[in-house]
């Protein structure tokens, strides 16, 4: 789902050079030629070492985000209205934590060992995306969720899908096809809740006003603070920039909103008729990096389940490493 989205970089850190102290030019220029020829890399290729750094980077906050982005919906599933709501609703959790172990795995094939990628998460070294740091506090929020940021993510796969490195490339087509199902998903109980009752139209109204704002800084601040973006792009990492993929997402999804009635908490939000691009208010880039930071209203929360439930699977992992000892089941 949840993937992509911004991919934190500090604003302030200064370009690296493209190769590493030793690193062979002309291999170099070898390497970006196959790229630019359209050519896949794949794990037993030569590679910049910064390439292959913000590869790691990219993908396993892309893991991280599909583990942590399942548990706003998660803490829904017990009181999803109706046993066909909390069928559908399991079948996407559970498609959410494949995604992730897709995602580990097309990391490590680049030297990151996955136990590694969780230790740095839990440690707060290793970030996910912002937009998993909110609350989920009504079923309509599950909508907007569903709907609005399976939306944006599916925006940003698709590009990244069409990229130069080859597992994660073939990952990210199998996770979008399956994000079409959620995107449906998202977008029936939206229209339900939205054509409901006047109690039902006002929650999910409520639940967009919440998550707007997350959701325009799902794709991160405007390219021009990156440091990254144009050696990503020239290198078919990063296949889209920040700014051009929300415009794409606003001019799919405003039309999809305004449709059923609910407004769109942003006065500003117009369409320039010169340069035909969305101009929007201000989206708070303060509150963005302070989520970043860890001080979103989710973060500790967040974090604490993911290392409850590290702690509490270790046996397991544990007994299908050694399966010559006997374990017993810990009780508490």
């Amino acid at each position: 789902m949840y993937g992509g989205g911004y991919i934190h970089q500090d604003p302030n850190q200064k370009p690296k050079s493209h190769l590493a102290e030793g690193e062979d030019p002309i291999r170099l220029a070898e390497f970006e030629a196959r790229i630019a020829a359209g050519d896949k890399i794949e794990p037993r290729d030569w590679m910049p070492a910064e390439y292959r750094r913000q590869l790691i980077r990219m993908i396993e906050q892309h893991a991280h985000s599909e583990v942590i982005g399942s548990l706003p919906e998660g803490t829904w599933i017990t009181r999803a209205p109706g046993f066909r709501r909390k069928m559908a609703l399991m079948a996407k959790v559970q498609d959410e934590i494949g995604h992730a172990q897709l995602l580990y795995s097309a990391a490590e094939t680049l030297g990151k060992p996955r136990e590694q990628m969780i230790n740095d998460l839990i440690n707060g070294k290793s970030k996910y995306s912002n937009v998993f740091n909110y609350p989920a506090k009504t079923w309509a929020d599950v909508a907007v969720i569903g709907f609005l940021i399976d939306a944006a993510a599916i925006v940003n796969q698709v590009a990244n899908s069409k990229g130069s490195y080859g597992p994660y490339c073939r990952a990210l087509e199998r996770i979008c096809y399956e994000e079409s199902f959620h995107l449906k998903q998202g977008h029936d109980i939206f229209v339900f809740l939205a054509t409901g009752t006047e109690v039902q139209k006002e929650m999910v109204q409520q639940a967009l006003n919440r998550w707007w704002k997350p959701i325009m800084h799902f794709f991160g601040p405007s390219d021009k603070s990156s440091v990254h973006t144009e050696t990503l792009m020239r290198w078919k990492v990063k296949m889209a920039s920040n700014d051009d993929m929300r415009q794409q997402f606003l001019n799919m999804y405003v039309p999809k909103i305004r449709e059923v009635g609910i407004t769109i908490p942003d006065a500003e939000l117009k369409k320039n008729p010169l340069t035909n691009e969305w101009e929007f208010g201000d989206p708070d880039w303060a509150e963005f990096y302070e989520v970043i930071k860890g001080n979103g209203p989710c973060n500790s929360e967040r974090i604490a389940v993911r290392k409850w439930a590290e702690d509490h699977g270790r046996w397991v992992r544990e007994a299908l490493l050694k399966p010559s000892h006997r374990y017993t089941v810990p009780l508490a």
